[in-house]
């Protein structure tokens, strides 16, 4: 009588290494396509400029006085201190890099360690921050708001 051959069995270490090696490449599909850059955000676009860098744009009703829109895509905090005055910083905090999570009253707040910026130009008004959150361009036509590097 003929001997037949049986493929071996998997042993549980060949059976986790497998499925670890498949999570792994699952998971490295699921970052680059979240690293993957987007020429757009909910409320506006970005636009590259001839200088290289990016502007953005927000309808100025997205920017009530005395408050702000915050675009965490880009990076960016547009304020309207005064009817009709428009002001654009980053949107990270200069303490330890967190983003910025609101503006009411002119007042820029820092969620991590609550440092507070002037919406009017970006000074630290509480901290622990004590450096200013740089300036952004920005351009206003009708009812469009464009601020960018």
């Amino acid at each position: 009588m003929a001997e037949q051959s049986q493929p071996a069995a998997a042993d549980r270490r060949t059976v986790l290494r497998t499925t670890a090696l498949g999570v792994a490449v699952a998971g490295v599909g699921v970052t680059a396509a979240a690293c993957s850059s987007s020429n757009s955000t909910a409320q506006g676009s970005t636009a590259q400029t001839a200088a290289g860098g990016s502007s953005s744009t927000v309808a100025s009703s997205k920017v009530p006085v005395d408050g702000g829109y915050i675009d965490t895509t880009n990076n960016v905090v547009v304020t309207q201190p005064s009817a009709g005055e428009y002001k654009a910083f980053t949107a990270i905090c200069t303490h330890q890099g967190c983003t910025v999570s609101s503006v009411q009253n002119n007042v820029i707040q820092c969620p991590c360690h609550g440092s507070q910026f002037s919406a009017k130009d970006g000074s630290v008004i509480t901290g622990p921050a004590t450096s200013p959150l740089a300036s952004k361009t920005v351009t206003v036509a009708g009812s469009t708001i464009t601020y960018g590097a």
